[in-house]
């Protein structure tokens, strides 16, 4: 009942006038030319408003947009939910031989990497198979779309870039290559991880004597040649004469990515591959594990097995796939081995260029060989808001769609809400939901992917302060604020604030873009008290550091009160 009194009287402040802003913030705006119109606040102890300013007004929050992603999850799947990788297949086993395809099912894994991968081929070389008598089936269609990368056009000048990865339910590595780029008295040397089957990296990288600071300036988007089966990634643009330097690019399709890893790994720990490695277009009847049963993991389920697919007789389409992107992660655990080899790994005979077209037919039972779960939840978004990941926040965002919370097997899929739902938009319910619960008027708010790298996805500063006034009452208060960046100490709030009362007594979560500045947060103030605050800015003034200091000014002016 407070909550929906204080949310009422935010409405009513916010929509009858700006109240006039504290002088540090009111000058620094001032002296950048940033309108006061361009600025949404709101600063609550308790439920006292001591600042509401243009409270109701709809704005572009940047990565504060996270915050309402983050809380929904922790108050929908809760702290023990985990994403999971799968091997499952239906074939059976004779003298090292498993007699049909492997499926890799994703389950929205944020830990899938290859270090991962290897252990959970190396479970099924350990039950003794060495040939896969089919095809590796990648299973990606947890979402729906299975890729919501393609199409898309890129956010903006740096596709590359691992912040702008798209992720699928079988984002490995975030796709991303890690190239260390050493350039020693003009000679350029790459040396490119994760080793693939036919992937090597070029360079068409002009020496410059440009200072090894000044590497980014010559960087020029980087692509790929495909010749037959083989992909050069080709580096443009120029480098430092005397610099060394690791980048993570995101340029391979994920098919590519993840088919050609499985492929090189796989025959590094002795196996070989009859089939081809292909990609699931189905959405995967429940089964045990990821297809929903609550029975033990070694419990028998489905899988969608699909016909019309190239076989390791026929030929691999051509056709480029589309550019999608990459994200690494990080902390993953050790696969757990279960029974028989599971569905998922490339051909030797080569990797289709593009996914191919497939039509589904009736499932069939499968069988669990190998599993990993990601870490938990809470340990996720520490990642999420500390690093602010728009690529983990979007997986929990498509999470919150497409899963729910197991407590055995850390999570499993939600029914089919029988309407072919998109998962962005099951998810969006979903937040919806949660905050309606909480008596947070939806009004205004706008969900594209929860992460908010946007420029459609807007909120107010009161909805973003009753998310953080309902994270002080929910039960999992202290996994919500361990996740938010402490000021001068850590995450994104690390380099400010260092001289302010308020350092290592604010958790704020940031927020930018072009024209956008956000904070969302609790800051102490002289009595330790925690203080509720939310302030974005919308403005191209904002830029070159003016809008952040306007930010921290208010922060600082905070934890004095």
């Amino acid at each position: 009942m407070l909550r929906r009194t204080l949310l009422a009287t935010l409405l009513f402040v916010g929509t009858v006038h700006a109240a006039p802003l504290p002088e540090p913030v009111a000058r620094l705006m001032k002296s950048a030319k940033i309108p006061e119109a361009a600025a949404g606040i709101v600063v609550l102890r308790g439920d006292a408003v001591l600042l509401a300013h243009n409270a109701q007004q709809v704005m572009q929050p940047a990565s504060t947009m996270k915050l309402f992603t983050a809380m929904t999850a922790l108050e929908q799947l809760g702290p023990v939910f985990r994403g999971r990788t799968e091997l499952r297949s239906s074939a059976d086993v004779v003298q090292g031989v498993l007699q049909g395809d492997l499926i890799v099912r994703g389950g929205a894994d944020a830990d899938f990497n290859e270090d991962v991968l290897t252990h959970m081929l190396q479970a099924l070389r350990n039950q003794g198979i060495t040939v896969i008598n089919g095809d590796v089936v990648l299973d990606r269609t947890l979402f729906q779309p299975a890729r919501l990368d393609v199409g898309q056009p890129p956010f903006d000048e740096y596709p590359w870039a691992y912040y702008n990865v798209i992720p699928d339910a079988l984002l490995i590595n975030t796709n991303l290559l890690k190239l260390e780029l050493r350039a020693v008295g003009g000679q350029l040397s790459i040396v490119t991880m994760p080793e693939m089957d036919n992937v090597t990296v070029r360079s068409d990288l002009r020496m410059t004597d440009a200072t090894c600071a000044q590497w980014e300036q010559g960087w020029r988007t980087p692509d790929f040649v495909r010749s037959g089966d083989r992909i050069d990634v080709v580096l443009h643009g120029s480098f430092p004469r005397d610099c060394v330097k690791t980048v993570n690019i995101n340029v391979l399709d994920p098919h590519d990515y993840l088919a050609r890893l499985v492929r090189a790994t796989w025959r590094k720990l002795g196996g070989t591959i009859a089939g081809t490695v292909r990609e699931a277009n189905a959405p995967a009847p429940l089964s045990a594990g990821l297809a929903g049963a609550s029975a033990g993991p070694q419990a028998a389920g489905t899988a969608a097995v699909l016909a019309a697919t190239p076989s390791a007789s026929s030929p691999a389409p051509s056709a480029a796939p589309p550019t999608a992107q990459p994200a690494a992660p990080s902390g993953a655990q050790q696969s757990v081995v279960l029974n028989n080899a599971p569905a998922n790994a490339d051909t030797d005979a080569g990797v289709p260029a593009a996914p191919p077209s497939t039509t589904s037919v009736a499932p069939v039972t499968t069988r669990l060989l190998a599993e990993h779960v990601s870490r938990a939840l809470p340990e996720v978004l520490r990642d999420v808001n500390k690093n602010s990941d728009n690529t983990l926040a979007r997986t929990v965002f498509l999470s919150l769609g497409s899963l729910e919370a197991d407590p055995a097997l850390g999570s499993r899929p939600l029914p089919p809400d029988g309407l072919n739902t998109t998962t962005s938009a099951r998810a969006d319910a979903a937040i919806r939901t949660w905050l309606q619960q909480h008596n947070i008027d939806s009004t205004g708010l706008v969900l594209d992917n929860g992460s908010g790298l946007s420029r459609s996805e807007r909120a107010t500063a009161t909805q973003l302060a009753g998310v953080l006034q309902a994270g002080l009452k929910s039960n999992w208060m202290p996994e919500f604020l361990s996740s938010l960046p402490i000021a001068a100490t850590d995450g994104t709030m690390r380099r400010r604030l260092k001289d302010s009362p308020a350092a290592t007594r604010a958790r704020i979560k940031t927020g930018s873009l072009n024209g956008v500045i956000a904070i969302a947060g609790y800051v102490q103030d002289a009595n330790n008290q925690p203080v509720v605050v939310v302030a974005m800015l919308n403005d191209p003034r904002v830029a070159g550091g003016a809008g952040r200091a306007v930010l921290d000014a208010l922060i600082d002016w905070v934890a004095r009160q």
